[in-house]
């Protein structure tokens, strides 16, 4: 790795680490400050599916269109396209036009960054290093995202913080922390201007021939994993931070503060758990560490709603989180070196993408499902569709190794 790709790798994780940092803020209030604000868990979930599906849009103009227009001009673009989500949150309009205003600026309350931007990120980071450090690289670099995701879940005692101390009122509160997120993407921002020519895919072919160019072998691989993560993303929207929040909310009565303090020690949970998943995949392969690693936290997850106290319920989510994340560093490297360099960005931001539509119909279900079923059904439903992805993945990949895997793990 030349010192140009090694300055591109340290600018992508650090605008990573920013934009994760803004996420993980949402992630815990956003579900708070919309209830604070009289909507109901029905809009809630609207307006969380609202921002989820504007990410889907922008994942499909990434899809097929980045490698044209250009990574950093794509990249620059989408940071600056989810400041408006934070302005939307400090401007608090009406329920439609905040609807329209979380869609266009790809507002995230799944409480974990997977945006268009990160879709992309996905695609350059691989091209950045050789084979032999693919998982590795991805795995510092949700490491970073984790860690951002942690403080900014930190954050989320803000707030609180300005009304006790400075006497602020609790909305405007949360108003000025929604400014912050606003600034944390203008920074982001600035971060892509000094990317370097060599993030670019070269001759990348046009709008028109591009499903010329990527191989039929491809496209069954990536259709068939679209499907899948498509089930798994389903559940996930269940389980987006803010209604994980809203939940513990609601069914215990804590407050931002020690929720802020939960979402913080589960990302750093998280980052440890991705170094960890590099390590395991070089022993065992990657799927094998997707699957047996994913598979027993959904069952961790299902016995919280059971437990009588909100120590025991963090005990069992704490040890869902130090697994659930495992499949994540793993599971791009996989989608990396099943495909060819100049099909990444296709290949990512298509799985990517059917991740975030079906995100987004979880979390409009879920709303519906707490209001209209059970107040803990999203967990019970999104464990279950985790469980099935886990044991329909296995079946169907468990022989298809990765190229740096097949002399090596028989």
């Amino acid at each position: 790795m030349n010192s140009r790709s090694h300055r591109d790798l340290i600018l992508i994780n650090t605008a990573g680490f920013l934009r994760s940092l803004g996420v993980g803020l949402l992630g815990v209030v956003l579900g708070i400050y919309l209830f604070r604000s009289g909507l109901s868990s029905l809009m809630i979930g609207m307006v969380i599916g609202a921002g989820l599906v504007g990410s889907a849009v922008a994942t499909v103009v990434v899809s097929f269109a980045a490698d044209r227009l250009g990574r950093r001009h794509s990249l620059l673009v989408l940071a600056l396209l989810s400041a408006i989500g934070g302005l939307a949150l400090a401007l608090s309009p009406s329920l439609p036009v905040l609807m329209v205003m979380a869609f266009v600026g790809t507002l995230n309350g799944s409480g974990t960054d997977r945006s268009a931007a990160y879709a992309l990120e996905l695609a350059v980071v691989p091209g950045l290093v050789p084979d032999s450090k693919r998982t590795w690289s991805l795995a510092w670099y949700n490491v970073l995202l984790d860690g951002g995701g942690s403080l900014g879940a930190l954050g989320a005692s803000l707030p609180i913080l300005l009304q006790h101390r400075l006497a602020v009122p609790l909305l405007n509160s949360y108003k000025v922390v929604f400014l912050g997120y606003f600034a944390l993407c203008l920074l982001g921002a600035a971060l892509y201007l000094f990317l370097s020519p060599a993030i670019e895919m070269a001759n990348p072919p046009a709008l028109t021939k591009l499903g010329a160019a990527i191989a039929p072998e491809t496209k069954r691989i990536v259709a068939k994993l679209t499907a899948l993560f498509s089930l798994d993303a389903f559940g996930g929207g269940f389980l987006t931070d803010a209604l994980v929040a809203y939940w513990f909310f609601r069914r215990f009565g804590v407050t931002e503060y020690e929720l802020g303090a939960v979402f913080f020690a589960l990302r750093i949970l998280n980052a440890c758990s991705h170094l960890g998943a590099a390590w395991l995949a070089r022993r065992i392969g990657l799927v094998n560490t997707m699957v047996f690693t994913h598979l027993p936290s959904s069952l961790f997850l299902v016995a919280v709603p059971f437990v009588p106290s909100f120590k025991w319920a963090v005990l069992l989510f704490f040890c869902r989180e130090a697994l659930v994340e495992m499949d994540v560093p793993t599971r791009q490297s996989y989608v990396a070196a099943l495909v060819r360099p100049n099909e990444r960005t296709f290949a990512s931001g298509i799985t990517n993408l059917a991740r975030n539509l079906f995100w987004a119909v979880g979390s409009a279900t879920a709303g519906f499902l707490m209001q209209t079923v059970t107040f803990s059904a999203p967990l019970w439903v999104g464990s279950a569709a985790k469980v099935t992805y886990d044991l329909l993945l296995y079946r169907s990949f468990r022989g298809l190794k990765a190229p740096e895997e097949r002399n090596v793990i028989s």
